[in-house]
């Protein structure tokens, strides 16, 4: 069965609070919002599949794949829910992956709180082996120690292996050796070697990476091969693809093996989705917002891509700073994301500031207005006191919100501590998760050698579009999009990514003596495998495109930044092209060249290799909803007061409308505050642009 064959296409996204459903059959698409059912969320994403399903009016024959992404794997690392794994390692290695680097989160703080190694020590286990920088065998491994071992491992009650030797980046051969020694003796253990999740140097990073593979494999590896069960069982036999962090799709053979690479895999779904977007209009430069119930999530867009990166970190412990986490060192989109969703707490912090997140309701109780259980003081509940949300049509009216709950959580909480109305409080919470997230797009937009003022807003994702206007006036942006089917922007970008793979891996190379024999032998062998597990999804008469990078510094940093290269042979010349480049991109990054210091150097190589993206499927014509109008009393933030805003639905509106703020314009799967200093217009495609009334005629218009 090909994916061509048939025309249903089906992306469904497990979140910390909604899973969203999106089906595009022909030009049409359908969506399903429904509440994540924590215990286990194959039942909720069967429940908003059945809904979407019964809405298209379509049979599991129709659809032609299933694309999949969850938070499963993030969960599992935050609450501690992985496999039992030990950890092998080279002598004089064992406390790698707890003592770290010198990265602190807050370089002053005596009382310091550091990530927890997924391995604790008494699991850690090493051998007496040793490779050079060269991958020449300095201590050969000792058999007998392996078998020596074995008890120790029973002991320690193993159900997955990680095995992370030095320099092994270099030459794997000792890890494949023992991983082969353990399989033959211990049939029933996940095992993953370093050399094959994280081929690169610093090993701290790499170890953390194998570790938090072989942690999450036998827990991925089972679900994976339920849901799979499950949609048999519905009479899906279409394919099953997943999304990766790095915004491709994979095979569901390959993702159960490198569970690792799935960990962003929702929020990076986002990130594909505002990039199309961003190419559909035009926008060279965007930034993408995407605000759900748990967290939010901000990427820069260039030519309607987003910038990625190979290292990120989980489970960060210490106020969601940088280095407060568990690095993963695999490719990724290169995105902030940081406790702020719908579902995020409001509180009063020890030096009795307003504060909101990281702690979040979820699904499960939910914010106090859901009357689920829930007694904390929400983002959501703040909006609904604000008066930005339909108690009757939130999630497409499944879900009825009540505002008096609300009210009680607000005064219990924040109010009684700060001696504040619910309206106050409410205001004051929407301020600060505001600033939140426009202050980490500020340093986001700055560690990148970015501008955020200069860019376009995209907003998707439940939460985002009752915010983005607020979040412009702190950034000081003057336009915003807010596309068609915002709400589940990120399981439409399921449907927009490409089938892909990316490998990396450290080879030292000088520029000055540059091997091109030697680098294309090495680009030759990444691609091929690359390919292989590219061909798993797509078959093997796919036209695929290949993508090169090099990751360069000046000789003597100790710090390296990506220069895409061309996929092409290096010839003669390669080193003076190459020198080039880095110079250029060093410039973009950092404002200058270091002058006066050798030439550069290549530490690492990346190769992906990826299938031509999913089209967009035409609109086609819009069919609109019976006109519905009303006003409704909305505190607006820049007037500190209640005042009228018109409602209006979205889905009423016909292409070339113009609806001036204030404004709320509702769909199903969330609402569009528009601000009484923006004007929103309908696009022909159904998106909505926001833009400034103050800079409307004779803007300079950066983002497009």
């Amino acid at each position: 069965m090909t994916i061509a064959s048939k025309s249903g296409r089906m992306g469904i996204d497990i979140g910390g609070t909604f899973t969203d459903i999106a089906l595009e059959i022909g030009q049409k698409r359908f969506t399903s919002k429904v509440l994540t059912t924590s215990d286990n969320p194959v039942d909720g994403c069967l429940a908003g599949l059945r809904q979407v399903m019964q809405a298209a009016s379509a049979e599991p024959a129709d659809i032609s794949v299933v694309i999949h992404g969850t938070t499963l794997a993030t969960n599992a690392i935050i609450e501690r829910k992985g496999a039992v794994t030990s950890f092998v390692t080279t002598r004089g290695f064992r406390d790698t992956i707890e003592i770290g680097t010198e990265g602190r989160p807050e370089q002053y703080d005596i009382n310091i709180i550091k990530p927890q190694p997924l391995v604790p020590r008494r699991r850690r286990f090493s051998v007496a082996e040793r490779l050079d920088r060269h991958g020449n065998a300095l201590l050969a491994l000792d058999r007998e120690e392996l078998e020596a071992l074995l008890p120790r491992l029973d002991a320690a009650g193993t159900e997955a292996l990680a095995i992370g030797f030095v320099n092994s980046y270099v030459n794997p051969d000792h890890e494949i050796r023992v991983r082969r020694f353990f399989q033959r003796r211990r049939a029933g253990w996940s095992i993953s070697i370093s050399s094959e999740i994280s081929p690169e140097f610093r090993e701290y990073e790499r170890f953390s990476t194998t570790c938090a593979n072989a942690y999450l494999q036998p827990l991925m590896s089972s679900y994976l091969a339920g849901f799979e069960r499950e949609l048999r069982a519905l009479g899906y036999g279409c394919p099953l693809l997943l999304m990766l962090s790095s915004g491709g799709l994979t095979s569901i053979e390959t993702a159960r093996e490198f569970p690792v690479r799935l960990i962003e895999s929702g929020p990076a779904g986002g990130a594909i989705f505002a990039g199309g977007v961003a190419r559909r209009l035009g926008l060279e430069r965007a930034i993408s917002f995407d605000m759900g119930g748990t967290t939010a999530k901000i990427c820069m867009l260039d030519g309607g891509r987003a910038q990625t990166s190979r290292r990120f970190e989980v489970a960060r412990v210490y106020r969601f700073r940088k280095d407060s986490g568990l690095p993963i060192r695999v490719p990724v989109i290169d995105m902030v994301e940081i406790g702020a969703g719908g579902g995020s707490i409001a509180h009063v912090d020890e030096l009795g500031r307003l504060a909101v997140g990281p702690r979040s309701a979820g699904a499960d109780p939910g914010p106090a207005c859901y009357r689920r259980g829930g007694t904390g003081f929400t983002v959501t509940d703040a909006n609904l006191i604000m008066g930005r949300m339909d108690p009757r049509g939130f999630a497409g009216g499944s879900i009825r919100l009540h505002s008096e709950n609300a009210v009680q959580a607000a005064a219990e909480g924040v109010g009684a501590s700060l001696g504040l109305d619910e309206l106050v409080s409410a205001y004051g919470v929407t301020e600060v998760v505001c600033e939140n997230m426009a202050g980490a797009t500020r340093v986001h937009a700055i560690e990148s050698g970015k501008n955020a003022n200069d860019r376009a807003l995209i907003a998707f994702g439940g939460a985002a579009p009752l915010h983005v206007c607020q979040m412009a006036d702190k950034l000081n942006v003057d336009r915003i999009i807010v596309p068609r089917n915002a709400g589940v922007g990120s399981a439409v970008g399921f449907l927009r990514a490409p089938i892909s793979y990316e490998m990396v891996q450290t080879v030292y190379e000088p520029l000055d003596g540059f091997d091109s024999e030697r680098a294309n032998g090495i680009c030759t062998r990444m691609e091929a495998a690359a390919r292989r597990h590219v061909e798993i999804g797509v078959g093997g008469n796919a036209s695929l495109t290949v993508r090169r990078k090099a990751y360069m510094r000046y000789r003597g940093q100790g710090h390296e930044i990506p220069v895409e290269v061309p996929a092409e042979p290096f010839g003669p010349d390669a080193a003076r092209w190459l020198q080039e480049l880095f110079d250029r991109e060093y410039r973009r990054v950092f404002g200058r060249n270091v002058g006066g210091v050798a030439s550069g150097e290549i530490v690492s190589w990346s190769v992906e290799v990826a299938s031509e993206p999913f089209a967009e499927p035409s609109q086609g014509d819009i069919q609109l909803d019976p006109p519905v109008r009303s006003t409704r009393s909305v505190f607006d933030p820049a007037c500190q007061a209640r005042i009228q805003f018109a409602v209006v639905g979205r889905n009423t509106l016909r292409p070339g409308t113009v609806i001036d703020g204030p404004a709320i314009m509702f769909e199903d799967e969330t609402s569009i505050v528009v601000a009484p200093a923006f004007a929103a217009t309908v696009l022909e495609n159904g998106d909505i642009e926001l833009a400034r009334k103050s800079t409307q005629d004779g803007r300079d218009n950066a983002g497009i």
